[in-house]
């Protein structure tokens, strides 16, 4: 089912761990687990209450929903339709193939990843190049649209197509049963191939790679899972013959592996057809190989993992408890033990978030709960980032709260706060079904052909929980708890840090010390703080809208207030129950003078750590349990901004905004928690430059703006231990104590004639006592000239190149058009050239833009990550392409494409409220007409290539311009890369 928690399939390099949010997990440590498995199993099933069981069999499966037709070829493959209108006009589909790196043969570790890649180079009815190009023209975008993960025990390919031309959605189809059984896997190919798989291998070198082989034989306990990661063995890679790779197709690309799912703007029975028509000739192997998973053995006992390397900025402490068989059936009883553990998961996580914000906190952050390890394993974990005390207090913090758990429970409000948030989420994701983007749901298809995610439909989804979640009571949480944190079963302790001389990493022993004094120690009952149930009164003198006027052509409503204030609204039916408020004048930090800019650039972040009003941020939270509501406030360089996002609801509007009133009214002093953020972010900066990319930007940053005092470089441990609260605080309400001149732009599903008395309440009754209202131009510029630095750091053979081109530009809506379609058209050179034709990279980017403020002016970056010994080639083919553009100007096939997805993406995002809420800004900053989005069309049409050509030779001054390149920081790890790229 889309529950509202499960989020989307992801490519690796997002780990998702049931209830423990990306954000809770400490960074190194999900960084670690980055190629992991994205796989959501549920838990064992457990006794079901009294009261769900008297309506709801648990053993019995959550039948399909109606809103998706599964079917099943006699080949075995399985397929999922539903129709979607959300994008108009495309259509998502997706091959699945329940086959990745952990079937690998010992000459094939690396392929399953490698074979993705094929999947672009040559298939029956594609020539290599041809693929990529054709859907280019129809305004596919490789990379943002079109693409493909693998995975430990899947490979997934991703393709949306338009369906406003019958012929894409059948060539979408031919597409998807070339990648299952029509691949050429030609030999001149499979070379050539190589070079972008060892680019893309090379990315991923670093800090996290080493740790994760020192790792994952201990986290998968001697599986086959830690032999096998996706990415593979190089000398594979460089060397298999091509045979290994067909072989790898022929076993397991194959009809009862596969699914297919298609979502979106078509015909179920004409989905039907196209299926069977494409897929229902697929043949199994006569001798078919058995796909089996990997079983994991139990920890023997409690162990101790360290593991550094001095290029990790976070030290991380971690618990992981034994492992449990789970797959998943999807039974009634085991969305109701999901229930339980996501709430089990969401309290404990908050009480360790609360620790977090002491004066003298034991770890910066924490999260715990249950998570899938791979689609039939899963086991609860409680992990931490470290501050300054070590791994010493963190591990006692946790276990300690974990014993705390076991000896007392959770509390009443603790249990009643996770139960409204949980329904009410998943009464938004009820009310946004008919808005609901078909992305959401192919990826539910795809888990549930992957995990056996039940797929009832969230109608079904709504009304089950409804009825579980009131009955879900604290015994039953308690138990869960007792039972996936047991006291007598063995556990692994782990350790990740860096290689800080002045404070060593713990030994082993001294942490399974730390361990066991922790569970010795004893704990007392948690005291639940009494807190208000709402945040204020709502003003008792509203302000009044003085002026309103209607704007027709695009659907707006301007409204100027009493207080001077101006709002903006877009009634919209895009995204039912969302609407998002954004707040803007000129101002920002460089208002204030350079002494002052450590206090500046902390100010609005200081103020949000202490609260509002009374309230800390974790009140805060418990008061809005159930709500949905968010504000925050920023300080650009030139800007100051607040915004706000909150549900439809009456109550979720209101509540948004008094937060909004809030922030500019009642900012709160806390010592304690401005102690702990400063902390926190103390110990982030110690050991920022630990990273070879830290090293990088610092210098990058350095040589563009010569050191200048407003230059955007990063905080540094110096500017923290300079900051003052009460001056950063003073900061804080000198821009933010006034609303004068701000403009409030305001989008979603209201209406407006309801929306406007909560206006003049609180938008209309913020105070606009004088102040600056103009930014300053401080003199900020990139250097002049040719400039050119190396930089030095890292050990792995790896590189960075990025140009920078800058100078004076007339700035006009026209001109940032013919910008944005020249940075695009750069960035299909780039990938055909220097990727598919030269293997140099596996991506780089090209980004420009012609900005008005501090003054009229472009920048163009290119980021060219690469080998050090493909340096100099990347450089000399990056101008090459520039050359070219100036000189001969774009191939018309690719303006086509551009002009194509502008065309397709637009469409998409005129739906968006996203989309217009750029659009509103942009105008409110420029004073621009906000009715161009509507007839942008003509001039993107009017584009020529001799357009394009001009915007080139204009801004790519090749006698002006930026080059930083970071190697490695020794000689020795750039002769390995050549040496490897000999053989």
């Amino acid at each position: 089912m889309r529950q509202f928690h499960k989020r989307p399939l992801r490519r690796p390099g997002f780990l998702e761990r049931g209830p423990v949010r990306a954000a809770l997990l400490p960074a190194m440590l999900a960084a670690l687990l980055a190629q992991m498995p994205l796989s959501q199993a549920a838990p064992d099933t457990a006794p079901v209450a009294a009261t769900a069981r008297a309506a709801i069999d648990p053993s019995a499966v959550i039948p399909v929903g109606p809103q998706v037709k599964v079917g099943k070829l006699d080949n075995g493959l399985t397929y999922y339709i539903q129709k979607n209108g959300k994008p108009e006009h495309r259509l998502e589909l997706r091959l699945v193939v329940k086959a990745g790196s952990v079937l690998e043969d010992e000459d094939q570790r690396g392929l399953a990843h490698f074979l993705e890649h094929m999947a672009f180079q040559g298939s029956t009815h594609f020539e290599k190049h041809q693929l990529v190009s054709y859907l280019q023209s129809i305004g596919v975008k490789f990379g943002a649209d079109l693409n493909a993960y693998t995975s430990f025990d899947e490979t997934v390919y991703m393709l949306p197509v338009p369906t406003e031309n019958k012929e894409y959605v059948e060539q979408g189809f031919t597409v998807l049963e070339d990648w299952a059984h029509g691949l050429r896997l030609d030999e001149a190919d499979i070379d050539k191939e190589r070079g972008v798989v060892l680019e893309e291998a090379r990315l991923g070198k670093g800090a996290g790679e080493r740790i994760r082989k020192v790792l994952f034989p201990k986290l998968f306990n001697g599986s086959r899972y830690a032999e096998r990661l996706p990415i593979g063995q190089e000398d594979v890679i460089r060397n298999a013959r091509p045979e290994a790779l067909r072989r790898f197709y022929r076993d397991w690309y194959r009809p009862d592996l596969m699914a297919v799912v298609v979502v979106g703007d078509i015909d179920p029975l004409e989905a039907e057809r196209l299926i069977k028509a494409h897929f229902a000739g697929l043949k199994n192997p006569a001798k078919e190989r058995a796909r089996t998973y990997p079983e994991i053995a139990p920890l023997a006992g409690t162990e101790a993992l360290v593991v550094t390397d001095k290029e990790i900025g976070t030290n991380s402490v971690a618990l992981r408890y034994p492992l449990r068989y789970a797959p998943q059936n999807g039974t009634y009883g085991e969305y109701r033990e999901q229930m339980v553990e996501r709430m089990f998961g969401l309290m404990l996580s908050q009480r360790l978030g609360e620790l977090a914000q002491q004066p003298a906190p034991p770890f910066m952050a924490a999260g715990a709960g249950v998570g899938a390890l791979t689609p039939s394993y899963k086991g609860y974990t409680a992990s931490a980032s470290l501050g300054a005390g070590g791994a010493g207090p963190a591990i006692a913090a946790l276990l300690q709260e974990q014993q705390r758990v076991r000896q007392y429970g959770f509390s009443a409000p603790e249990l009643e706060r996770v139960r409204k948030a949980i329904l009410h989420g998943l009464e938004r994701a009820y009310n946004e079904r008919n808005t609901t983007d078909s992305s959401q749901y192919v990826d539910e298809y795809t888990r549930n052909s992957l995990t056996g995610e039940e797929i009832g439909g969230i109608e079904a989804e709504y009304k089950l929980a409804q009825a579980i979640v009131p009955a879900i009571g604290l015994e039953e949480v308690d138990a869960f708890a007792r039972k996936t944190i047991p006291l007598d079963a063995g556990k692994l302790v782990l350790y990740v840090g860096g290689e800080d001389k002045s404070a060593p990493a713990p030994s082993g022993a001294q942490l399974l010390a730390a361990a066991a004094a922790a569970e010795r120690t004893p704990v007392s009952a948690r005291v639940e703080k009494q807190l208000a149930t709402e945040l204020m009164a709502r003003p008792a003198k509203p302000g009044a809208i003085v002026e309103e006027a209607r704007d027709e052509r695009i659907g707006l409503t301007r409204l100027s207030l009493s207080n001077g204030v101006k709002v903006i609204l877009k009634p919209t039916d895009f995204q039912k129950d969302q609407v998002m408020l954004l707040g803007y004048r000129q101002g920002g930090q460089t208002l204030f003078e350079p002494k002052d800019l450590p206090n500046v650039r902390y100010a609005t972040a200081i103020a949000s750590a202490m609260g509002l009003k009374d309230f800390t941020p974790f009140d805060l939270q418990k008061i809005l349990a159930g709500r949905t509501a968010n504000v925050s406030v920023t300080m650009g360089e030139y800007t100051d901004t607040a915004n706000g996002f909150s549900g439809s609801s009456a109550s979720d509007v209101e509540t948004m905004l008094q937060l909004m009133w809030l922030r500019f009214q009642a900012p709160r002093r806390d010592e304690g928690l401005y102690k702990s953020f400063m902390g926190k972010q103390q110990e982030i900066l110690r050991n920022r430059l630990a990273t070879p990319e830290a090293r990088f930007g610092d210098v990058l940053v350095d040589t563009l703006y010569a050191r200048h005092p407003y230059e955007p470089h990063p905080l540094t441990l110096e500017d923290a231990n300079r900051v003052d609260l009460d001056r950063s605080l003073a900061i804080y309400r000198q821009r933010f104590a006034s609303a004068k001149g701000m403009t409030f732009v305001l989008i979603g599903d209201f209406d407006v004639d309801k929306i406007k008395p909560l206006l003049a309440a609180y938008l209309g009754t913020l105070p606009t006592p004088d102040l600056p209202l103009a930014y300053r131009d401080v003199g900020l510029r990139i250097a002049r000239g040719v400039i050119k630095k190396e930089v030095r750091a890292g050990s792995e053979p790896k590189s960075t190149v990025a140009v920078i081109f800058s100078g004076p530009a007339a700035w006009s809506p026209a001109e940032s058009l013919r910008m944005s379609a020249l940075m695009e058209i750069m960035n299909l050179r780039i990938m055909d050239i220097l990727r598919e034709k030269l293997g140099l990279i596996y991506t780089g980017s090209m980004q420009g833009s012609v900005e008005e403020v501090p003054y009229q002016h472009y920048s163009i970056s290119a980021n060219l990550p690469t080998g050090p010994e493909k340096v100099e080639p990347a450089i000399a083919a990056l101008f090459a392409e520039i050359e070219r553009m100036k000189t001969q100007g774009p191939e018309q096939a690719d303006l086509d494409k551009y002009k194509r997805n502008w065309h397709v993406s637009h469409a998409r995002y005129l739906r968006e409220n996203s989309a217009w809420f750029g659009n509103l800004l942009f105008s409110v900053m420029h004073g621009t007409d906000p009715a161009r989005i509507v007839t942008i069309e003509k001039d993107v049409d009017a584009l020529t290539a001799a357009d394009v050509q001009k915007t080139a030779q204009r801004y790519f001054d090749t006698n002006n311009y930026v080059q930083v390149v970071l190697d490695p920081e020794t000689a020795a790890a750039a002769k390995v890369a050549n040496a490897g790229q000999s053989q």
